[in-house]
């Protein structure tokens, strides 16, 4: 099979699987909030306590971290909280068209793929953007931080660019709980946009 059709048929296998993995998620829940890029599940496992009315869906793509997110989760008797192995394209194919986040989506310290060659694989993209919208009630908050200052001016630009959501400038961050990869930064820098 040659390398393209491998890739692909490997991608369609990942989203069916995550399909069967979504019939137990509560996906018509009100306040539907999303974490890519969950890491260790600090920030989310803290958001979740925090916000027991909502349902949140957190994905990360290592499976070490995940099983340490699930400890967290069952020691602070969260139920309120789906883990998944999942890429976030691969989750946007997966989730059924009438899904809507109308919560918040939080995007926190993602890979942003430094080298010049790489930057096709970082996450905030137009492409993206628009699948997400398409999910994602009207002024549902997009809410985006970085440690890397060329992602974050990037990202920044992209977003600004997209019809589908605003810039609020004026935005207050939602809820501070310091991750990992956060801790181990110098600084970082945010945006909020809303889904228009």
């Amino acid at each position: 099979m040659p390398p393209i059709e491998e890739a692909q048929a490997i991608h369609r296998q990942r989203v069916t699987a995550l399909r069967a993995q979504l019939v137990t998620v509560p996906l018509d829940h009100p306040d539907l909030t999303l974490e890519i890029g969950c890491g260790h599940g600090h920030y989310m496992a803290a958001y979740a306590a925090a916000h027991p009315a909502e349902h949140c869906i957190a994905i990360d793509i290592i499976v070490e971290r995940l099983e340490k997110c699930e400890r967290k989760a069952a020691r602070a008797g969260l139920t309120n909280v789906t883990w998944l192995r999942a890429e976030a394209a691969d989750l946007l194919e997966a989730l059924p068209r009438e899904t809507r986040f109308s919560g918040r989506i939080l995007v926190l310290f993602p890979d942003p793929w430094p080298k010049r060659k790489h930057w096709k694989n970082r996450l905030i993209q137009a492409p993206f953007l628009s699948d997400l919208a398409q999910l994602t009630a009207p002024d549902t908050p997009l809410c985006f931080r970085t440690d890397h200052e060329g992602y974050f001016a990037e990202a920044l630009e992209v977003v600004s660019a997209h019809p589908d959501w605003i810039i609020n400038p004026a935005e207050e961050w939602p809820f501070e709980r310091e991750t990992i990869f956060e801790a181990r930064a110098n600084s970082h820098q945010s945006w909020i946009a809303r889904r228009a």
